[in-house]
């Protein structure tokens, strides 16, 4: 065998050169060879990968772990929201409806003792009244003292500043506390007119006023008390800022129909209102310049209480006025029976006439039995009744008043809030009417909830607000003898 043959440098180069190209080619297979299985084993996971199908798992594993802890504490968050949110709505019931309780109660035991010294001021100034025709000689008086009948009409003028304070107060709170509702019904619209031209009518003349009333036939349906309280405040801004002295101060009351609407209407011919204060006015604690005679006293609140009731009622409010001319506020009520209708009441004025003065004993020899707990209520009420002419029975139940044996009662005035343990008012008067079917009844409530109204409207019963106002409790007793 020949020997081996020694290697030239040239041939070394060239195997060197064989050699790198091979590592280079092998090198590019293992690229190709590692694509190609990272391909295969990303579209589809096979037996043949499984250490990358573990993988793979383990990381969606991981993923879905790290994703429900998150929501799991997401949840936890959320529950603990919604327990405090529980918590804090509880608390606000609670807190609204001791609140609720707190206005009922001041509603009650504030307004008794007013509506006791009403009725006795007003039983005071008829009996004044009353002396004065039968005694017409004037009696003496000494220079700067007032009269008895001067020092009446003052403390009656006081005591309505009075009511009118609590009643803005008691209503602002029942309309924040959101317990105020309507008790919408349909009703004559001069059941309530009649009453406030007449008693308006009189206040005017006090100052030298005038108060002229246009009256309506039809009937609305609204909320009779909450309608009042609107009217009540057009008129008493109306007199607080009409002029008097050298220009006669006038005010107008009445009603016009517009369509399937009345409007009611109160002008007056007072300085009038700047348009630029026109939505001013209907804000709380805003007050115009009153006249200055350091009489009218007031919040500030009473046209922004008419306008969240006429809001709650969805009854159109308007103002229209000329400064220097006057204003006129209005009010649009829905009309529910067309006025061929509801004729006119027989014994009420024709419309724009004024009312016929009060009869000095509209109630003569009128048998009336009082069920009311207060002492001092039913004194004040037997004071003002009998000044009525009426025949006036007072005990604190119906049961007591039973067994006095007296004679049959012709009309019924109830407190609908009598003592702990007793039934309420209108209990005791649906047992009084079993015996006598036909008893007219008359509640007397501080209570403004409209269930109540609803309740004693269902019942055929009359129904009031303390303070009693004797104009209309005057008239109520006098349509229902």
């Amino acid at each position: 065998m020949a020997p081996d043959t020694p290697l030239t440098d040239s041939r070394k180069d060239g195997l060197s050169a064989e050699l790198a190209a091979l590592k280079a080619r092998n090198r590019q297979l293992e690229k190709i060879n590692a694509a190609l299985i990272e391909r295969v084993e990303s579209s589809s996971p096979s037996p043949s990968a499984p250490y990358a199908a573990f993988e793979h798992a383990v990381l969606l594993a991981d993923q879905v772990r790290e994703r429900t802890d998150t929501l799991h504490r997401t949840l936890d968050e959320l529950g603990a929201l919604n327990r405090r949110l529980t918590a804090a709505k509880a608390a606000a019931e609670a807190a609204n409806h001791s609140k609720t309780r707190f206005l009922a109660a001041i509603s009650h035991d504030l307004l008794q003792p007013l509506n006791a010294a009403r009725l006795f001021a007003s039983a005071l100034e008829e009996q004044l009244v009353r002396l004065a025709l039968d005694d017409p000689t004037p009696g003496v008086s000494t220079q700067g003292v007032s009269s008895p009948s001067e020092l009446v009409a003052r403390l009656g003028r006081s005591l309505a500043d009075v009511e009118s304070l609590l009643g803005t107060l008691v209503d602002i709170s029942r309309l924040d506390a959101g317990v105020l509702t309507a008790d919408v019904a349909t009703f004559p619209v001069r059941e309530l007119l009649d009453v406030l031209a007449e008693e308006y009518r009189q206040l005017g003349a006090a100052r030298g006023l005038e108060l002229h009333y246009v009256a309506s036939h039809l009937s609305v349906e609204s909320d009779l008390q909450l309608l009042a309280r609107v009217i009540r405040n057009f008129l008493s801004n109306a007199l607080r800022h009409v002029p008097d002295g050298s220009t006669r101060g006038r005010v107008l009351l009445g009603c016009r129909r517009r369509g399937d609407w009345l409007e009611i209407t109160v002008a007056d011919n007072g300085p009038g209102i700047a348009e630029h204060q026109r939505e001013v006015v209907f804000q709380e604690f805003r007050r115009l310049a009153p006249r200055q005679d350091n009489e009218q006293r007031g919040l500030g609140l009473g046209l922004a209480i008419v306008k969240r009731i006429t809001g709650l009622l969805e009854h159109p409010l308007s103002l229209a006025s000329t400064p220097g001319r006057g204003a006129a506020f209005a009010v649009r009520v829905p009309i529910r029976q067309p006025a061929s209708v509801v004729g006119p009441a027989a014994d009420a004025p024709s419309p724009g006439q004024p009312c016929p003065p009060p009869l000095a004993q509209p109630l003569l020899d009128t048998v009336i039995w009082v069920v009311e707990d207060d002492r001092e209520v039913c004194a004040g009420m037997q004071s003002l009744l009998e000044g009525w002419g009426a025949s006036v029975h007072c005990a604190d139940t119906a049961e007591v008043l039973l067994q006095q044996a007296l004679a049959a009662p012709q009309v019924l005035i109830v407190d609908h809030q009598l003592g702990d343990g007793q039934p309420d008012g209108l209990a005791q008067a649906q047992r009084l009417r079993k015996r006598w079917p036909d008893l007219p009844v008359v509640v007397i409530s501080a209570d403004h909830s409209a269930p109540l109204k609803a309740r004693a409207r269902a019942l055929g019963f009359g129904f009031l607000l303390k303070p009693v106002k004797p104009l209309r409790l005057r008239q109520l007793l006098v349509n229902h003898r």
